[in-house]
């Protein structure tokens, strides 16, 4: 990790536009906050990493795209034919590529970092894949161990973005952190945990992706991704013009960002939901008649109004309601009915208190209730505090720093906490109830026989896409049926940039705004 004479002048809080002002080598460079869901993420090593952010978009390519229709196109393979039998893929690559280092890509590359995945978090990626095979320079063939529906979706994602394999041996540990190498647009030039990150344009990058205009290079010379972890100050940046983009904008701020006549607002479609996991190991979430009560006091359409004001939607389930395996059976949507909550906990033996605190045996019904630092997040558990305690749950508010959060989960001994995840695939479910994922991501703690069964069939079970989506539908509701969670809102992505200094693609073809759309994105001189 290096510390360049510009974080210094950052920490100084000084202007990144004055700075570029007195620098004319620098016109050319943009400065964007990442999304609060983003911030904290410890490594660029997209192998093992369980969180990734939108810088991994922009220094490494992927095999495959992903369309904004969520439909698939070229990227650094740039054509693959499946097996009738689903049993064989075979993978054509782009010629004239090199990694950052000057390495080419070619199937033996290709072929030695598919390996990486089989001892790694990450590894339910590849577990489809029996054998790996470098054909010849160009081609690569995998051999599966059964078909997978959802290899495409698994080749596209930020997490198998494909890394230089003899750099990933060499650096060990210190892959992602002190150097990252891939072939995309960008280059890391340094990295600083939870603050920022710097990429320089990759000259050489000739191969942009089928979906993109300009195939390369990049049109800016050098991107600053900033983490700032509270929500006004990252807007107050924008404002005084000291960032040049928020990559996710708070409703709230949207009618503040109007007034500024040199501000402009991007709005897409969201792939976010917002969520109340419980720790079913920790009293008094150990009885599901008490997640379910806690989790139908929750309610959406009021938070949709007041926290969000109107813009977004009401969450019912866990996934994004754009995806198929999100239309579950209605008895198994979670929606607010506070009455049937009242009941729930009459029966559970909480009686109301005269204090409006429920009590059983002497003991309080009262739990922590875990939030990131930002203001968002701050008032909307405020309001699911107030929620909570009109059905007789009494809860504490214990706020972590967003880049902290994550550890403390790790830990076990949360209770309820608010959050949010991102992402646009059934596979989600697995990953935050996975009972091999206790602590972090499992913040529930979910370790349940049938939904082991039912997620095994979900996730290695299918023949074909339409199979895989009736086996997640019932993994979905079974998981739904025994409430680890509260599901309570799905935001939309606000994007708030300088139109004076950034002039965006008129088209953006991915399902959000990251590498693809950056790639085409220009600095106004």
């Amino acid at each position: 990790m290096t510390f360049s004479l510009h974080r210094k002048l950052l920490a100084a809080s000084v202007s990144l536009t004055a700075l570029l002002a007195l620098n004319p080598a620098w016109a050319q460079e943009a400065v964007i906050v990442l999304p609060s869901s983003e911030v904290g993420v410890p490594t660029y090593n997209v192998v093992a990493a369980s969180n990734t952010n939108t810088g991994s978009t922009l220094i490494y390519d992927t095999l495959v795209l992903q369309d904004a229709d969520q439909s698939y196109a070229p990227g650094l393979a740039e054509s693959w034919e499946e097996a009738a039998d689903g049993m064989a893929w075979t993978f054509k690559l782009k010629s004239g590529v090199s990694f950052h280092n000057g390495e080419p890509l070619n199937a033996a590359a290709v072929a030695e970092w598919l390996g990486f995945y089989a001892s790694t978090d990450n590894s339910y990626m590849t577990q489809s894949i029996e054998k790996i095979e470098a054909v010849d320079d160009a081609t690569v063939k995998l051999t599966m161990k059964f078909p997978d529906p959802n290899l495409l979706y698994n080749l596209s994602s930020s997490f198998m973005g494909v890394v230089e394999p003899k750099a990933y041996k060499e650096l060990g540990e210190d892959y992602g952190v002190t150097e990252a190498v891939g072939t995309g647009p960008f280059k890391m030039e340094s990295f600083t945990i939870g603050t920022e990150t710097v990429l320089v344009r990759n000259d050489d990058y000739t191969w942009g992706p089928s979906l993109a205009v300009n195939k390369g290079p990049a049109k800016i010379e050098r991107l600053t991704l900033r983490e700032i972890a509270e929500d006004s100050t990252a807007f107050l940046e924008l404002k005084t013009g000291g960032v040049d983009m928020l990559m996710s904008v708070p409703t709230d701020f949207l009618g503040e960002l109007a007034k500024e006549p040199n501000i402009a607002t991007l709005t897409l479609p969201g792939l976010e939901v917002v969520y109340m996991p419980f720790n079913v190991t920790k009293e008094p979430f150990t009885d599901i008649k008490v997640r379910q009560a806690a989790a139908l006091a929750v309610n959406q359409q009021e938070i949709l109004e007041s926290v969000y004001g109107n813009v977004g939607s009401v969450a019912d389930t866990f996934l994004i309601s754009s995806l198929p395996e999100g239309d579950v059976a209605p008895e198994y949507k979670i929606s607010y009915d506070p009455a049937k909550a009242n009941a729930l906990l009459d029966e559970a033996g909480w009686m109301m208190g005269p204090d409006g605190v429920r009590a059983k045996d002497g003991t309080p019904l009262s739990i922590t209730l875990w939030t990131q630092s930002d203001s968002i997040f701050r008032r909307l558990t405020e309001v699911i505090q107030a929620e909570l305690k009109a059905v007789g749950i009494a809860s504490e508010i214990t706020t972590f720093d967003s880049s902290t959060i994550r550890d403390q989960y790790k830990t076990g001994e949360q209770q309820a906490a608010v959050r949010s995840y991102f992402w646009n695939n059934a596979d989600i479910v697995d990953w935050f109830f996975g009972a091999d994922r206790l602590g972090y991501p499992n913040v529930s703690m979910f370790n349940d026989p049938k939904a082991e069964e039912l997620r095994a069939k979900a996730m290695t079970g299918s023949k074909n896409q339409e199979e895989r989506i009736a086996n997640f539908v019932a993994y979905h509701e079974y998981v739904l049926s025994q409430f680890p969670m509260a599901p309570i809102y799905q935001p939309v992505q606000n994007i708030g940039y300088n139109k004076d200094r950034l002039k965006l693609p008129e088209t953006i073809r991915s399902p959000q705004f990251q590498g693809l759309a950056i790639l085409e994105m220009e600095v106004i001189e």
